[in-house]
Protein backbone atom coordinates (compact mmCIF):
# COMPACT_ATOMS: atom_id res chain seq x y z
CA UNK A 1 0.00 0.00 0.00
CA UNK A 2 1.38 3.43 -0.88
CA UNK A 3 2.43 5.90 1.79
CA UNK A 4 -0.17 8.37 0.56
CA UNK A 5 -3.02 5.93 1.18
CA UNK A 6 -1.63 4.97 4.59
CA UNK A 7 -1.17 8.63 5.57
CA UNK A 8 -4.70 9.46 4.45
CA UNK A 9 -6.13 6.63 6.56
CA UNK A 10 -4.33 7.80 9.70
CA UNK A 11 -5.42 11.38 9.02
CA UNK A 12 -9.02 10.33 8.47
CA UNK A 13 -9.09 8.32 11.70
CA UNK A 14 -7.63 11.22 13.66
CA UNK A 15 -10.05 13.62 11.97
CA UNK A 16 -13.04 11.48 12.96
CA UNK A 17 -11.85 11.54 16.57
CA UNK A 18 -11.46 15.32 16.34
CA UNK A 19 -15.00 15.69 14.96
CA UNK A 20 -16.39 13.51 17.72
CA UNK A 21 -14.57 15.47 20.43
CA UNK A 22 -15.03 18.83 18.64
CA UNK A 23 -11.28 19.52 18.67
CA UNK A 24 -10.58 19.97 14.95
CA UNK A 25 -8.98 23.43 15.20
CA UNK A 26 -7.03 22.49 18.32
CA UNK A 27 -5.58 19.34 16.73
CA UNK A 28 -4.82 21.19 13.50
CA UNK A 29 -2.67 23.66 15.44
CA UNK A 30 -0.83 20.88 17.25
CA UNK A 31 -0.31 18.87 14.08
CA UNK A 32 1.08 21.90 12.25
CA UNK A 33 3.71 22.21 14.98
CA UNK A 34 4.49 18.48 14.73
CA UNK A 35 4.96 18.82 10.96
CA UNK A 36 7.31 21.79 11.40
CA UNK A 37 9.45 19.79 13.85
CA UNK A 38 9.61 16.79 11.52
CA UNK A 39 10.53 18.92 8.52
CA UNK A 40 13.01 21.26 10.19
CA UNK A 41 14.91 18.75 12.35
CA UNK A 42 16.47 16.04 10.19
CA UNK A 43 18.26 14.43 13.16
CA UNK A 44 14.93 13.99 14.94
CA UNK A 45 13.53 12.03 12.01
CA UNK A 46 16.74 10.03 11.57
CA UNK A 47 16.56 8.96 15.21
CA UNK A 48 12.93 7.90 14.84
CA UNK A 49 13.69 5.93 11.69
CA UNK A 50 16.86 4.23 12.96
CA UNK A 51 16.27 0.46 13.00
CA UNK A 52 18.47 -0.18 16.06
CA UNK A 53 16.63 2.29 18.29
CA UNK A 54 13.99 0.63 20.44
CA UNK A 55 10.37 1.70 19.83
CA UNK A 56 10.01 2.57 23.53
CA UNK A 57 12.87 5.09 23.27
CA UNK A 58 11.33 6.57 20.14
CA UNK A 59 7.99 6.99 21.90
CA UNK A 60 9.73 8.51 24.93
CA UNK A 61 11.38 11.10 22.65
CA UNK A 62 8.02 11.91 21.05
CA UNK A 63 6.35 12.27 24.45
CA UNK A 64 9.13 14.59 25.65
CA UNK A 65 9.25 16.62 22.43
CA UNK A 66 5.49 17.07 22.34
CA UNK A 67 4.67 17.12 26.04
CA UNK A 68 1.46 19.00 26.67
CA UNK A 69 0.01 17.92 23.33
CA UNK A 70 -3.30 16.07 23.20
CA UNK A 71 -3.41 12.34 23.82
CA UNK A 72 -4.91 11.84 20.36
CA UNK A 73 -1.89 13.37 18.60
CA UNK A 74 0.58 11.51 20.82
CA UNK A 75 -1.28 8.22 20.33
CA UNK A 76 -1.25 8.68 16.54
CA UNK A 77 2.50 9.38 16.59
CA UNK A 78 3.03 6.26 18.73
CA UNK A 79 1.04 4.16 16.27
CA UNK A 80 3.14 5.48 13.40
CA UNK A 81 6.32 4.52 15.31
CA UNK A 82 4.94 1.04 16.07
CA UNK A 83 4.23 0.48 12.39
CA UNK A 84 7.54 2.03 11.18
CA UNK A 85 5.74 4.87 9.40
CA UNK A 86 7.53 7.82 11.01
CA UNK A 87 8.42 9.34 7.64
CA UNK A 88 4.78 9.91 6.66
CA UNK A 89 3.96 12.20 9.61
CA UNK A 90 4.07 15.40 7.47
CA UNK A 91 1.79 13.74 4.92
CA UNK A 92 -0.66 12.67 7.66
CA UNK A 93 -0.75 16.30 8.84
CA UNK A 94 -1.40 17.56 5.30
CA UNK A 95 -4.32 15.15 4.85
CA UNK A 96 -5.74 16.10 8.26
CA UNK A 97 -5.60 19.79 7.32
CA UNK A 98 -7.35 19.00 4.03
CA UNK A 99 -10.15 17.20 5.91
CA UNK A 100 -10.41 20.10 8.39
CA UNK A 101 -10.54 22.67 5.59
CA UNK A 102 -13.30 20.76 3.79
CA UNK A 103 -15.33 20.55 7.01
CA UNK A 104 -14.89 24.28 7.67
CA UNK A 105 -15.55 25.44 4.08
CA UNK A 106 -11.95 26.53 3.52
CA UNK A 107 -9.81 26.12 0.40
CA UNK A 108 -6.08 26.64 0.11
CA UNK A 109 -4.71 28.31 -3.00
CA UNK A 110 -1.17 28.85 -4.20
CA UNK A 111 -0.95 32.10 -6.14
CA UNK A 112 2.13 32.56 -8.34
CA UNK A 113 3.00 36.15 -9.19
CA UNK A 114 6.02 38.14 -10.39
CA UNK A 115 6.16 40.02 -7.09
CA UNK A 116 4.67 39.60 -3.64
CA UNK A 117 0.96 40.44 -3.70
CA UNK A 118 -0.34 43.33 -1.64
CA UNK A 119 -3.07 42.74 0.94
CA UNK A 120 -5.58 44.45 -1.38
CA UNK A 121 -4.66 42.13 -4.25
CA UNK A 122 -4.95 39.06 -2.02
CA UNK A 123 -8.34 40.28 -0.81
CA UNK A 124 -9.54 40.80 -4.39
CA UNK A 125 -8.47 37.27 -5.37
CA UNK A 126 -10.13 35.91 -2.23
CA UNK A 127 -13.41 37.71 -2.99
CA UNK A 128 -13.55 36.39 -6.56
CA UNK A 129 -12.62 32.79 -5.80
CA UNK A 130 -14.63 32.29 -2.60
CA UNK A 131 -17.73 33.00 -4.69
CA UNK A 132 -16.50 30.85 -7.59
CA UNK A 133 -15.85 27.82 -5.35
CA UNK A 134 -18.67 28.55 -2.91
CA UNK A 135 -16.43 28.41 0.16
CA UNK A 136 -16.36 30.49 3.34
CA UNK A 137 -12.66 31.26 3.27
CA UNK A 138 -9.67 31.08 0.92
CA UNK A 139 -6.18 30.74 2.37
CA UNK A 140 -3.65 32.19 -0.04
CA UNK A 141 -0.03 31.10 -0.20
CA UNK A 142 1.77 33.61 -2.45
CA UNK A 143 4.78 32.28 -4.38
CA UNK A 144 6.98 34.74 -6.27
CA UNK A 145 7.83 33.34 -9.72
CA UNK A 146 9.52 35.76 -12.15
CA UNK A 147 9.17 33.21 -15.00
CA UNK A 148 5.45 33.98 -15.40
CA UNK A 149 6.40 37.48 -16.70
CA UNK A 150 3.17 39.11 -15.43
CA UNK A 151 -0.33 38.36 -14.21
CA UNK A 152 -1.06 35.51 -11.80
CA UNK A 153 -1.41 31.74 -11.85
CA UNK A 154 -3.64 30.18 -9.19
CA UNK A 155 -3.53 26.53 -8.14
CA UNK A 156 -6.30 25.07 -5.99
CA UNK A 157 -6.38 21.32 -5.42
CA UNK A 158 -5.69 19.88 -8.89
CA UNK A 159 -7.00 22.88 -10.82
CA UNK A 160 -4.82 25.65 -12.26
CA UNK A 161 -6.17 29.01 -13.40
CA UNK A 162 -3.44 30.53 -15.55
CA UNK A 163 -3.84 34.24 -16.15
CA UNK A 164 -0.10 34.81 -16.49
CA UNK A 165 1.50 36.38 -19.54
CA UNK A 166 3.70 33.31 -19.96
CA UNK A 167 0.60 31.11 -19.96
CA UNK A 168 -1.07 33.30 -22.58
CA UNK A 169 2.06 33.23 -24.75
CA UNK A 170 2.24 29.43 -24.45
CA UNK A 171 -1.42 29.10 -25.50
CA UNK A 172 -0.86 31.48 -28.43
CA UNK A 173 2.18 29.44 -29.52
CA UNK A 174 0.13 26.21 -29.44
CA UNK A 175 -2.60 27.85 -31.54
CA UNK A 176 -0.06 28.98 -34.14
CA UNK A 177 1.60 25.56 -34.30
CA UNK A 178 -1.71 23.69 -34.68
CA UNK A 179 -2.90 26.17 -37.35
CA UNK A 180 0.02 25.25 -39.62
Amino acid sequence: MSNTIVAKRYAEALFRIAVEKETIDFLETELTTVKEVFQSNQQFLQFLQHPKVDAAKKKQLLNEAFSGFSKDVLHTLSLLVDRHNESIVPEVVDHFITFANEANGVKEATVYSVRALSDAEKEEITNVFTKKWNVKQLKINNQVDPDIIGGVKIKVDNTIYDGSIKGKLDRLERQIVTAN
